[in-house]
């Protein structure tokens, strides 16, 4: 029996070694793997890509990560400032997610704009399992924490008015108009949401976090998808569901309407309580009291007729964005044209 169990417990010991070994193979391989990917990505696309940076030269102008300003699904990110002067945001990624594809994406995607409405990508660290974004920095944060009312504070309540957030709106549709149209190459973000819209010291919007980002060409109709991608609550059905429809650039339109509800409504599309009751679906709530007339400041929230009517004309535009259909749902060009024009809208069908 001892010799037996020698035996067997050597066998146990070389399977483990074996797996360890096997294991340690695969994931060293794994990631050179993934970093040839992207060196190659770099290297074909050298004229497009922003200034390289060193992981030494991210620890310097972050003072060794000192101040961080928030945390998201792919890394988090840091306050720093470049050797002249200016403040950046640096978004350190995660290495141990995704396959650098969100890297790509994100280096494809905003070196390829310019425009007042789209975060500027200043530059990139790219060193062993090192992943780094630098962004201009943005000292109004995100959209988020202004649109939700246990969320804002006194400060900032009073610069965000009903008329700042439908500047605001108008804002971000001329930044996905310029992604769907004004590239050479058509940009579908897939994850607009308050969390990736960033407010510069003006409160002028900027589409950030392009990570989940498809490049197609300029007249496609339709693009072809393995997964979905996006976040809870603003991913459009035919992501999700092929037989509702194509996956277009009419889901941004969709993930950009439920956002323009929750800034016309000042609450989640997903965690309303009406009267202190149960939790009601906000776009069905607020979808019936228009379609009966019946939207008063004090159902909002608000204080005057004015700021009721220009919530009520985002609510209405997002109506129409978040229609099952995509074939119902306007182009961001008409959303634009809708939001900037001074006649009635009409009432869209129940989504």
């Amino acid at each position: 029996m001892t010799g037996l169990g020698s035996a067997a417990t050597a066998l146990l010991i070389t399977g483990i070694l074996f797996f360890r070994r096997k294991f340690s193979t695969t994931f060293h391989c794994k990631f050179r793997n993934r970093d040839q990917d992207v060196e190659a990505f770099l290297k074909n696309n050298g004229g497009l890509v922003p200034k390289r940076y060193s992981y030494s030269d991210i620890k310097k102008m972050t003072s060794s990560f000192k101040e961080k300003l928030g945390k998201g699904g792919y890394g988090s990110v840091y306050k720093g400032k470049l050797p002249d002067g200016r403040l950046v945001a640096v978004k350190l990624l995660n290495t141990s997610k995704g396959n650098g594809q969100e890297f790509i994406n994100e280096v494809a995607s905003i070196s390829r704009t310019s425009h007042v409405n789209v975060v500027t990508l200043l530059g990139f660290c790219l060193e062993g399992g090192k992943r780094a974004l630098i962004y201009e920095f943005m000292p109004n944060g995100s959209l988020e924490k202004f649109i939700y009312g246990q969320n804002i504070s006194e400060d900032n309540r009073q610069h965000l008015t009903v008329q700042v957030l439908y500047q605001i709106a108008i804002g971000i549709s001329r930044g996905l108009e310029y992604l769907h149209l004004g590239c050479n190459i058509r940009i579908l973000h897939f994850d607009i949401k308050p969390h990736n819209i960033l407010l510069d010291d003006q409160f002028c919007p900027k589409i950030s976090d392009f990570g989940l980002a498809k490049l197609c060409g300029r007249t496609d109709g339709m693009v072809s998808m393995l997964e979905a991608r996006g976040t809870i609550g603003y991913i459009a059905p035919e992501v999700f569901c092929r037989n509702i429809g194509f996956v277009s650039h009419k889901s941004d339109v969709y993930s950009y309407g439920m956002m323009i509800l929750e800034m016309g409504g000042g609450r989640k599309n997903l965690d309303v309580g009406v009267h202190h009751t149960s939790e009601i679906y906000f776009p069905q709530w607020i979808y019936e009291h228009i379609e009966q007339g019946n939207i008063e400041p004090e159902l909002l929230g608000l204080v005057s007729k004015e700021e009721t009517e220009i919530a009520r004309k985002m609510i209405v535009v997002g109506l129409w964005c978040i229609q099952t259909n995509p074939k119902d749902r306007p182009s961001i060009s008409k959303v634009k044209e809708m939001l900037e024009s001074t006649q009635p809208l009409q009432i869209p069908p129940k989504p």
